[in-house]
């Protein structure tokens, strides 16, 4: 499932872009494409050393793990009815990582969903004409009670069982990134792939990081319009919405998300979600599952935990767009932008 852009909002004195040695950090900036998306990455090193290549490298690594439109990747042959291949850490983390979402989540979150977002046309293959026979004859296959890990094998009771974790798989690739950029000492950095966004640490002068969430419209740009700006540190921003990725038959308009329990898209007011966390793999997985829910089932849950903040963007009884955002998310709004 793919995610929605969060503009990045940076304003820097042409000092921090000099690239020697000096006692203040050096701004290192770069954008790339990858998991069929941008990723731009901002960190402050003493040395100004770039280390894209590395992280191109990586981020390589972990396309062969769980990238669906590689023929030879982890997850596209243990997708195959007939695979008996060993899963890598990376896709056995993710495994256990989703795992634990769809157990909290009561099961809004399923990254065995792929068969379902194949037929709806939203994943590697072309939509089918789906009615409620098809629905019904692909919902056995959904389900965590379908396959397990065991022996350092994913064990699937049904041969025909496939793994998505398009809905988890762009923030856990964020929070390895972020690791690595830890591991080489760098504290102070921005990290977004596709509308995922890690921040740690801070900007010179000890300013926060600062992110806009897009105003949903159908078919726009990436950063095209912003319905707020938050500061971030030391926390992770995932959105997640229905506007980009759908379409329309009959008069009908299908969303890009699927209830695993219906098998069908999601038909409910909220357009767009962001979800504040302390690893993007989280909010990453959590946004989904609030546009699963819809506002009123996300309201209740968050009411019952303190480890995630949410801001809605929801569409009111006249049409017209309107917010709704936890007290937790509140404390990192520097704006709301009518």
């Amino acid at each position: 499932m793919k995610r929605l852009s969060l503009k990045i909002l940076l304003s820097f004195s042409p000092f921090f872009l000099i690239c020697c040695h000096t006692e203040n950090p050096v701004m290192v900036k770069f954008t790339g494409e990858t998991q069929g998306t941008y990723y731009a990455i901002t960190y402050f090193e003493n040395d100004g050393i770039n280390y894209q290549k590395e992280i191109d490298s990586l981020l390589a690594v972990f396309d062969y793990s769980v990238s669906m439109w590689l023929p030879g990747s982890i997850i596209s042959k243990i997708n195959s009815e007939s695979s008996n291949v060993e899963p890598d850490e990376i896709f056995k983390s993710l495994f256990l990582k989703s795992k634990d979402v769809y157990e909290k989540s009561a099961g809004a979150f399923d990254p065995t969903v792929g068969p379902l977002v194949n037929a709806w046309g939203f994943g590697f293959t072309d939509r089918m004409k789906v009615n409620q026979h098809i629905v019904d004859s692909l919902l056995p296959l959904i389900g965590f009670d379908k396959i397990k890990l065991e022996n350092n094998r994913i064990i699937k009771f049904d041969p025909r069982v496939q793994f998505d974790f398009n809905a988890i798989a762009q923030g856990y690739a964020v929070d390895l990134i972020g690791k690595y950029l830890s591991g080489k000492g760098i504290i102070n950095f921005l990290i977004d792939i596709g509308g995922e966004v890690l921040a740690s640490g801070n900007k010179p002068g000890d300013e926060f990081w600062q992110v806009g969430i897009e105003r949903p419209k159908d078919n726009a740009s990436y950063g095209e319009g912003l319905t707020a700006i938050v500061n971030l540190k030391n926390k992770a921003l995932s959105t997640s919405g229905s506007y980009r990725k759908f379409f329309e038959e009959n008069g009908n308009r299908y969303s890009h998300t699927i209830d695993p329990k219906t098998g069908y898209p999601v038909n409910h007011s909220v357009l767009s979600v962001s979800v504040l966390a302390s690893d993007c793999c989280a909010a990453d997985a959590w946004a989904t599952v609030f546009m699963v829910m819809g506002l009123e089932r996300s309201m209740e849950f968050l009411n019952q935990q303190d480890k995630l903040e949410a801001y809605f963007i929801h569409s009111g009884k006249s049409g017209i767009l309107e917010t709704y955002y936890t007290p937790g998310f509140k404390d990192i709004l520097v704006e709301e932008l009518k």
